[in-house]
């Protein structure tokens, strides 16, 4: 689907809008000890105040209706080499029917059609060619169940800036509690600081839940290299927005609640669903493209919790489309300057729609 954001009248934004410097001891390497104990920075006030996570109930009201991503974080990390002896590293990017992944490759010679691949030692994967935009990535057979293979031997796909090699604690912390559908090589990161107490505490405080599905793919990380930021071209990914959530929202809307998306992913899945129908919520299942940048018009989301992002990303661009650019910028200087974490293990806000 082509999702292009309607736009309102807007300054022609370039890359360097979205910039600021970030000390490299702030992204985080590893999760807070617990996760609910991470910071919070509540913007929803002015000054913004500095609080704990587990301090979210007292934040939402009973009635609001609190949306997270269920998407599950596969091993899709492979290490294998070529019948040549060549290594070749694999991220697997998407599970397609019929035993087939596309992946990305990292070798010192690319394989071609008709080449096989061993991974982990273990298992032959055949290589049927090269997919996706500007044929980045290949197309593989794999010899059974992919998830199952992957679960068995790959690695938990961590991100770039996170420099230690994955380990027990990472296949457990980078990875929601409530994930339930197997297809993400990156975590829905914002929902990684929610725990079982601190769900029945939003429980308790009356704050409902409801789910989407977004498989956040590698190009999550993609760079942006365009500098005018209306020429950059989005990476695709699949999303699912049921009638049970539909419904929740409809209902909380109708009683004065307020919609409360739980990261970046479930505002674009909601957002998405919503502009297939025009701008009126219904579900939908299908892939996205969509880019989020200031000035465009918002239809499901009230507020946003969020973890920190890169520069110059197109995550920092959603954030700035949705609580204000200027807004942001002060918010990112206070944020560097009280040392919060940054990034997917890093500390988190809530933000208002401006």
């Amino acid at each position: 689907m082509n999702d292009s954001p309607p736009r309102m009248p807007t300054p022609d934004w370039q890359l360097a809008d979205f910039d600021f410097e970030l000390p490299p001891e702030l992204i985080a390497q590893h999760p807070a000890a617990e996760r609910s104990a991470s910071r919070l920075l509540d913007a929803t006030v002015e000054p913004a105040a500095d609080r704990v996570f587990r301090e979210l109930p007292a934040l939402l009201s009973p009635g609001d209706l609190l949306v997270f991503n269920d998407t599950r974080v596969i091993h899709a990390r492979l290490h294998g080499a070529k019948a040549s002896g060549g290594a070749v590293e694999a991220l697997v990017e998407r599970v397609l029917p019929g035993h087939e992944v596309l992946a990305h490759l990292r070798a010192s010679k690319s394989p071609r059609p008709g080449n096989v691949v061993r991974f982990a030692g273990a298992f032959d994967a055949e290589v049927l060619g090269r997919a996706g935009p500007d044929d980045a990535l290949f197309h593989l057979r794999f010899p059974a169940d992919p998830l199952a293979l992957l679960e068995r031997h790959g690695h938990v796909p961590l991100p770039p800036y996170i420099t230690h090699a994955d380990g027990a604690d990472d296949a457990a912390r980078y990875q929601t509690v409530f994930a339930a559908r197997p297809g993400a090589v990156a975590a829905p990161t914002a929902s990684l600081h929610f725990d079982a107490p601190l769900l029945a505490a939003l429980e308790a405080r009356g704050v409902r839940r409801a789910a989407v599905t977004l498989h956040v793919g590698a190009g999550t990380f993609q760079p942006v290299r365009a500098e005018r930021i209306a020429e950059h071209r989005m990476h695709s990914e699949w999303f699912e927005v049921g009638a049970a959530t539909v419904a929740a929202i409809t209902a909380t809307r109708a009683a004065g609640g307020r919609i409360v998306a739980a990261g970046t992913t479930t505002l674009r899945a909601l957002e998405s669903a919503a502009r297939v129908a025009g701008g009126r919520l219904a579900p939908y299942s299908g892939e996205t493209d969509i880019f989020i940048t200031p000035g465009y018009r918002f239809a499901v989301v009230d507020r946003l919790l969020t973890n920190f992002h890169l520069p110059r990303s197109t995550l920092l661009m959603l954030v700035s489309a949705f609580a204000g650019h200027e807004r942001m910028r002060a918010l990112y200087r206070h944020a560097v300057a009280s040392r919060y974490r940054f990034f997917s293990y890093g500390d988190a806000m809530l933000l208002d729609r401006a």
